[in-house]
């Protein structure tokens, strides 16, 4: 087994559009779309959580259960504010609807670990602090959708 740190590895891009109905963006549409790894300053959420269904019965004391629905995590990511450009408070305004793809083991033609999430933003908030530390914007999104998981990164 090959350990890695995802810092340095794991690229998140927004993309605004994905034609395919199955979420595999083409090269082009990853091309097309923003490259905000080096800009990341926290990740919460980005995964689907299941709502377990209690199936009790009289023939034990034990009450097991069956999976239930699914549903998205709360996500967000946090940016650094940039202190001449407005790039996260325009291309990521309240009600941008688009996908986030999250290339856990790196970008390269032909890598798996493409995760998919389409996504609408619900909430682009500063954070106002007098700590010492960067200015911040902490973008919250809503995964419209099932995501697609550990796709293959399409080839140029």
């Amino acid at each position: 087994m090959a350990r890695f740190n995802r810092k340095g590895v794991t690229q998140i891009h927004f993309l605004p559009t994905i034609a395919s109905t199955a979420l595999l963006p083409t090269s082009a549409e990853i091309t097309a779309g923003t490259n905000y790894t080096g800009q990341i300053s926290g990740i919460d959420g980005w995964s689907l959580e299941n709502q377990p269904i209690e199936t009790p019965d009289m023939a034990s004391t034990f009450v097991s259960k069956i999976g239930g629905d699914d549903s998205a995590a709360d996500s967000s990511l946090t940016f650094y504010e940039d202190s001449t450009l407005d790039d996260i408070e325009t291309d990521l305004a309240k009600g941008t609807s688009g996908f986030i793809v999250i290339f856990s083991k790196g970008s390269a033609p032909s890598t798996k670990g493409m995760d998919v999430f389409p996504v609408t933003v619900v909430s682009n908030s500063k954070a106002y602090t007098t700590d010492n530390e960067p200015a911040r914007i902490t973008v919250q999104f809503t995964i419209t959708q099932r995501p697609a998981f550990n796709q293959t990164v399409p080839s140029s």
